[in-house]
């Protein structure tokens, strides 16, 4: 039996912890409180009931188990309720500790964001810092390389103003050296050199500010000044050649122009004003060949083999070339042909051997002998072995050589041989003694060590579009005209012309009217003579037009060519409003005159008065020794009394009619026919039936219809070359007799070459004589030349007749689908526009039916589809040409939108293809601001044209007529921002340039003459070595160069070498210029070997005296490496242009455009020679610094783009290949819709290649002198 304790708390110790069996809680101690009377109790009856079994126990146990149930369930209730309690207490401690960690939670997410944010925050503002540590480093890069450009400059200018300045003194000093020699020479009677009477007429023409006083006028308004003087054709004529004329004072009260204006307008003229060679007659070189039948071998051979190489050569340059040659056969009756010839002739030839026929000696001795003009002449003499010539060829041989200076060709090889050297000597005299002074544009080249110094041709007359064949064929129609002996009683109207100029103004134009064949132009042209001749600084413009449909008669091109586009801004006056001191003349036909005309002040040609006429017919008949007796005088006279028979055409053709076939038929039955003629039409059909009567075969009347109906249906007429191409049955000999005799009877006349018609009634007459039957024959006649001038188009390139013929021949044809494909030969379209055909051109479209926005579109296609096919420099330069035409032809259309594109797109082509400081360059910048001005983009044109003005000074220097230009526009584009002190700086800086060129024009040949006679003197004189003796050789062998004379600039420049190696030292770098310039001419000359040899010399003197970055190196190095290229010689051209590398990272820094081209020019050269490896390095850097510089679009890492991609493509990689040439073409596909925008490139960045195909050519230029 247990004790009480065990009984109450058998499990459960006193103290013992439970656990809470909902957790979160903390563990608690449970006091359990002992009661000892119930245990005492408890324990009592127990003992009581163990001692007394049975019922007394049953009783007890009852009683018992009653308390204890009671005790219990007291004892449960009470720990129920501590249980409750316990419960909730602890329920409300967990919802608070819930509660506090959701608010925990929430605080931990918000903290989270917090720092999430400073994250991105942080990492954006390092990112920052980052760029603009990047930034920083690269504006310092910038900063330094402009430091270092700005410094180079600074080199450059202060060596090339120091040089001028040099040269300058040199100059003065020589010549007063040259003065005092001179004024010795003379002293001592010694005759000597005078440079004035070699100058060429142009040596007279001066601009000046005030003349001395005028000879001519005797009172009025021209009293004291001299006049500067106008013509001006404002009427379209239908009755042959007029003549209009305006005449202009220089000083005086202007109405609305100022002095400097004017005088800038005058040199504007005096520089676009054309020279043309006296030894060419009417644009055409002329061969006049005399041969003996033992020397017609070489004739045959030298016509069949050469001429056409020789017409070739002259077709370039915009001439005709014409053999003539006579068999012996028949030579008497051609007696006057080949005088005639003779003198027309630009060239004499005459071939001998062993003798002279007495038959040739009188044309031998008219060409040799009697040449006043002192033209070129050339004899071949063939010799032989054992043989000697006749006395007669001895005698001719020495008196040529005693009276002129023919060149001479002693032969003794084969008649083959023969031939080749007088084709050699032939192609020199054209070039250098004919043709020299057309050639050579010396201002244009820079006789300094530029690598580039020579501007399109177009460019000598800035931006003037001009024609020069329309000029000389003016000047000659006025030559012809006041060339006539006929006065015709003029002194009347002299007087009433005069009287005009002296009258106070303001007074309407003059006109000067009379009927067909009056002599209006004759008048006119005597009056201009007599101003030319009594007042030497008097300008005169004149306009003679010509048959209808004709060039001549275009209302536009006679404007264009009057006020010239290039003075326009000078020069607004010369057609409304005209200043008080302008006099304008015009001539018209009574019949055309427009009605409001007619209200002017008249000056009427009276019809001939009877001792006119007989005077006129005298004169004639006495010229060809033909005397008329009384009667027949008489008889003429009667006959020229009415209106249509008593004009001076009518008269003066009456006469030569009875001159010519006085001599050899009956005058008095060609009297009584011409009396049956009433017109000058009539007359003319009886004069070219004459003529047909004279000739000798059907064929020959056959071939004289066929000249005469090509002639009259051609747009300005024909050529004899031409005439010879479409009829190869045509001899020379009898082409020559032919126009010999229509020129005679005024039939035919030249102008610019070109065969056409003297008068209009002359081309009435072939048109009812021949083509009566109507637009059939005319038609034929038409196909027949559309024939040949196609045919020329496709064989060579486009050459200004047929680009003059061929739209217009379409035109009348009324052929409106070969129009439109002859259009859109962008060098038919060029030559119109270049030569101001700007009104032609647009009437062709309007025909087809083409708007001005639907025609851009449609060049703009032909030239993309072009572009496809050019490869190599030669067909890019010509691509960029062809841009920039299409870009100023639709700035003058208005669509200055369209016109930025292609004149970009030439800007880049020239940048990539030739050098960035090219002059070519300027070019295409000064037309792309001219866009930009015309656009109101006045910034964007400034910047443009200073960069043209900072290009044109370094090539040409400060003084030259293009930096003129430049200043000019720049001026312009001041005043019209309203910054008047600047533009007038510019102005009269401008200004100065044209004076000073204006005085030089001309007299460049006397320069380099002077030059060379002050040489020979000091060499006589002195006879000793000096540097500025070589000095002085150099520049005339450059200036033979320039004159394309090879020969002759080899001479000065070997002996200019020579004598810098004997003073100077063979290791000097003015040695190095020698052999430089030596090595140029000899590649030139395509003797590459020999320029190879010349050019390493210079190269290794080079190396060793000049510093690695010299521009003297560079320039050597450049061409060094193209001559191996072109040679073949592909290992030998790596290492410089490695060199080429080396020094533009040195001169322009690593990250530099100008490095990345010179890699791109390596790499093209690794690729041609194999070696994709080594190239794809080269143009993935050339590739990242062109993104860095231009941006990701840049026209140049498309360019760059494409050749990886070909690159890739050949190493088998074609999806990276596919990659680059689509990025590629995005950025060509980009660079097309361009419409507007600043130059994508700036020039200072080189571009030598242009595609992986490239094929660079040498651009052999010669240095003068150090700058």
């Amino acid at each position: 039996m247990g004790t009480a304790s065990s009984l109450v708390s058998p499990a459960v110790g006193v103290g013992e912890v439970i656990e809470d069996t909902y957790g979160g809680g903390e563990a608690c101690e449970i006091p359990v409180e002992v009661k000892p009377k119930a245990r005492l109790l408890r324990g009592s009856l127990r003992r009581v009931g163990a001692s007394r079994p049975g019922g007394l126990i049953g009783a007890s146990f009852k009683s018992t188990a009653s308390v204890q149930e009671l005790e219990c369930v007291a004892e449960y209730e009470r720990l129920k309720k501590e249980y409750e309690i316990f419960r909730v207490s602890k329920n409300n401690e967990v919802a608070s500790m819930v509660k506090k960690e959701a608010k925990l939670d929430r605080e931990n997410k918000r903290l989270r964001a917090e720092l999430q944010a400073l994250q991105k925050t942080y990492q954006k503002i390092l990112r920052e810092k980052e760029s603009a540590l990047e930034a920083k480093y690269q504006a310092m890069e910038r900063a330094a390389t402009f430091e270092h450009d700005r410094d180079k400059v600074k080199r450059q200018f202060k060596i090339f103003r120091e040089t001028k300045e040099n040269e300058i003194q040199d100059l003065l000093r020589a010549k007063r050296e040259l003065e005092a020699k001179l004024q010795r020479l003379q002293a001592q009677g010694i005759q000597v050199f005078h440079p004035e009477e070699s100058d060429s007429d142009d040596n007279c023409t001066d601009v000046t500010a005030a003349g001395a006083q005028s000879e001519y006028w005797n009172g009025g308004a021209l009293g004291s000044e001299p006049s500067m003087g106008s013509m001006m054709q404002l009427q379209q004529s239908f009755r042959g050649p007029e003549f209009a004329h305006s005449s202009i004072d220089v000083e005086g009260p202007f109405a609305n122009i100022n002095r400097d204006d004017w005088d800038a307008a005058v040199a504007s003229l005096l520089q676009v004003t054309p020279l043309f060679s006296h030894s060419l007659w009417s644009n055409t070189v002329r061969c006049f060949i005399i041969s003996t039948d033992e020397t017609q071998l070489e004739v045959d051979i030298f016509i069949k083999t050469y001429s056409l190489k020789l017409q070739r050569i002259c077709e370039t340059m915009g001439y005709f070339f014409q053999v003539v040659h006579f068999s012996t056969e028949n030579e008497r009756p051609l007696k006057d042909v080949k005088k005639w010839e003779i003198e027309k002739s630009s060239l004499v030839i005459l071939l001998l051997h062993l003798t002279l026929p007495s038959c040739l000696l009188e044309d031998c001795e008219e060409a040799f002998l009697r040449n006043p003009e002192e033209k070129p002449r050339l004899i071949y003499h063939r010799k032989e072995d054992g043989r000697v010539s006749s006395v007669s060829v001895q005698q001719l041989i020495e008196q040529i050589s005693y009276v002129n200076k023919a060149k001479m060709i002693d032969h003794t090889g084969g008649v083959e041989e023969g031939a080749y050297e007088i084709y050699k000597c032939v192609e020199k005299i054209i070039k250098q003694d004919i043709l020299g002074c057309e050639m050579t544009d010396l201002e244009a080249k820079d006789l300094g060590n530029k690598e580039e110094s020579t501007a399109p041709e177009e460019e000598v007359f800035g931006d003037v579009l001009w024609d020069a064949h329309d000029e000389q064929e003016q000047m000659e129609a006025f030559q012809q005209a006041s060339n006539s002996t006929c006065e015709l009683g003029f002194e009347k109207y002299f007087e009433r012309l005069n009287d005009l100029v002296a009258a106070p103004a303001p007074i309407p134009p003059l006109l000067v009217s009379g009927g067909p064949g009056s002599g209006k132009s004759l008048l006119l042209s005597k009056w201009i003579q007599l101003q030319q001749k009594h007042s030497p600084n008097t300008l005169i413009l004149y306009h003679f037009v010509g048959r209808p449909m004709s060039t001549s008669s275009e209302s536009a091109l006679i404007i264009k060519r009057l006020t010239l586009k290039q003075a326009e801004k000078h020069m607004k006056w010369l057609i409304d409003p005209l200043p008080v001191n302008v006099r304008v003349i015009v001539s018209v036909n009574v019949e055309t005159c427009p009605q409001a005309w007619r209200l002017w002040p008249t000056l009427h040609l009276d019809p001939l008065n009877t001792k006119d006429v007989k005077s006129l017919i005298s004169a004639e008949c006495s010229s060809a020794n033909v005397k008329l007796t009384k009667e027949q005088e008489k008889k003429l006279e009667r006959h020229c009394r009415s209106a249509t028979t008593c004009n001076a055409l009518y008269v003066t053709l009456l006469g030569k009619t009875i001159a010519c076939v006085g001599s050899t038929g009956s005058i008095e039955e060609t009297l009584q026919q011409c009396c049956q003629c009433q017109d000058t039409v009539s007359l003319y059909r009886l004069v070219l039936r004459s003529i047909q009567e004279s000739l000798q075969s059907d064929k020959e009347k056959g071939l004289l219809r066929e000249i005469l109906c090509v002639i009259g249906v051609s747009h300005n007429g024909v050529s004899e070359s031409e005439l010879m191409e479409l009829y190869p049955q045509l001899s020379s000999a009898v082409l020559a007799s032919l126009i010999h005799s229509l020129h005679k009877m005024c039939l035919l006349t030249y102008g610019c070459g070109l065969l056409k018609f003297q008068h209009l009634q002359a081309w009435e007459m072939v048109r009812l004589e021949y083509m009566e039957e109507g637009e059939n024959v005319i038609s034929a006649y038409r196909q027949k030349l559309v024939e040949y001038f196609t045919m020329q188009l496709s064989r060579d390139q486009v050459t200004w007749r047929s680009a003059d013929e061929l739209p217009w021949l379409f035109q009348q044809q009324g052929d409106k689908q070969k129009l439109h494909k002859c259009l859109l030969n962008l060098f038919v379209s060029q030559n119109l526009y270049k030569r101001g055909h700007f009104a032609e051109l647009l009437s062709y479209w309007q025909l087809v039916g083409k708007d001005k926005s639907s025609m851009a579109a449609e060049y703009f296609d032909s030239l993309k589809e072009y572009e496809k096919s050019c490869e190599g420099e030669e067909s890019m330069i010509c691509l960029a040409d062809l841009y920039e035409t299409l870009g100023r032809f639709l700035k003058d259309l208005g669509l200055l939108s369209q016109a930025v594109a292609p004149l970009q797109r030439s800007l880049e082509i020239r940048e990539t293809a030739l050098d960035p400081d090219h002059p070519r360059v300027a070019q295409s910048l000064h037309q792309l601001a001219g866009v930009y001005v015309q656009w109101k983009k006045f910034g964007n044109a400034e910047q443009l044209y200073k960069q043209a003005l900072e290009i044109s000074e370094n090539a040409y220097g400060a003084e030259h007529p293009r930096v003129a230009r430049e200043l000019d526009a720049l001026a312009t584009l001041y005043q019209k921002q309203n910054k008047y002190e600047q533009a007038e700086q510019l102005r009269k800086k401008s200004f100065k340039i044209r004076q000073k060129a204006a005085r030089r024009k001309g007299s460049l040949c006397g320069f380099a003459l002077l030059r060379q006679r002050a040489l020979q003197l000091e060499e006589l004189t002195l006879g000793k070595d000096t540097p500025d003796n070589a000095r002085t050789l150099n520049e005339l062998g450059v200036l033979y160069y320039l004159q394309n004379n090879l020969e002759t600039a080899e001479l000065f420049l070997k002996r200019s070498l020579e004598m810098r190696e004997r003073v100077l030292g063979p290791d000097h770098p003015d040695c190095a210029q020698s052999l430089n310039n030596l090595a140029a001419l000899y590649n030139e000359k395509k003797h590459y070997d020999r320029a190879e040899e010349l050019y390493e010399k210079a190269l290794d003197i080079r190396r060793r005296a000049l510093a690695p970055d010299h521009p003297s190196l560079a320039y050597t190095v450049k061409h060094l490496a193209v001559l191996y290229k072109k040679m073949g010689k592909l290992d030998k051209a790596v290492p410089l242009y490695e060199l080429a590398v080396e020094i533009r990272q040195k001169s322009f820094g690593p990250k530099h455009p100008s490095v990345a081209t010179a890699l791109v020019n390596l790499a093209v050269l690794y690729c041609q020679m194999k070696k994709q490896i080594e190239a794809l390095p080269l143009y993935e850097r050339a590739l990242k610094i062109y993104e860095d510089s231009f941006g990701h679009m840049h026209p140049r890492v498309g360019e760059t783009l494409k050749n990886l991609a070909v690159l890739s493509y050949e190493g088998g990689d074609f999806e990276k290949a596919a990659e680059l040439y689509k990025r590629a073409m995005e950025i060509k596909e980009a660079e097309t819709l361009l419409i507007g925008g600043k130059a994508a490139s700036r020039h200072s960045s080189s571009g030598d290649t242009f595609s992986l195909k490239s094929a660079l050519s040498p651009n052999v230029f010669l240095e003068h002198g150090q700058r």
